[in-house]
């Protein structure tokens, strides 16, 4: 398979550009930063939130230095992860590998222009909220991650059994 790893640099192209897209029109022609909140459907809404951590509010940056080296951890597992599809020769894992790395990228970018990430995603039913509010490169590594997970625990190559009769 000489060009296996084409989708994935593809899908983590399309996340990265439609992340970004997104993020600019709810900034920008939305102005949800000043509008704080729109309701887009009874059961999600547009929700302005500076995420200056990780997953969850994990790991927040709460200094310059924080901001910098959270942006270094990030970029590091981004490399790691760009190494892995490089090297990966399965679509499956190709795929979840390039939705894992257009999403970091697009975070990356956000904190290295902003020192925070731009979410906006907010699902809820009533006062029942599934998720944290979110952005379509959360979305996309999440999605990643789990096709991974899946493919790991659930669905790897079986060995070819040995032909030696």
């Amino acid at each position: 398979m000489k060009h296996a790893r084409a989708p994935g640099i593809t899908v983590a192209v399309v996340v990265f550009a439609l992340d970004q897209l997104v993020k600019w029109v709810v900034a920008g022609p939305l102005h949800l930063k000043t509008l704080g909140q729109i309701e887009f459907f009874p059961i999600f809404n547009l929700t302005w939130v500076e995420n200056y951590g990780v997953s969850l509010g994990l790991l927040t940056a709460g200094s310059a230095t924080g901001r910098w080296l959270l942006t270094g951890l990030t970029a590091l597992i981004a490399t790691v992860v760009a190494i892995w599809l490089w090297r990966e020769k399965n679509r499956h894992d190709v795929t979840g590998l390039g939705l894992v790395l257009g999403g970091a990228l697009g975070n990356i970018l956000d904190r290295v222009r902003f020192g925070y990430v731009v979410d906006f995603a907010d699902l809820h039913f009533g006062a029942f909220r599934p998720f944290l509010v979110f952005n379509i490169a959360d979305a996309a590594i999440t999605i990643g991650v789990l096709i991974l997970l899946f493919r790991a625990l659930l669905a790897r190559d079986k060995p070819k059994a040995d032909i030696d009769a």
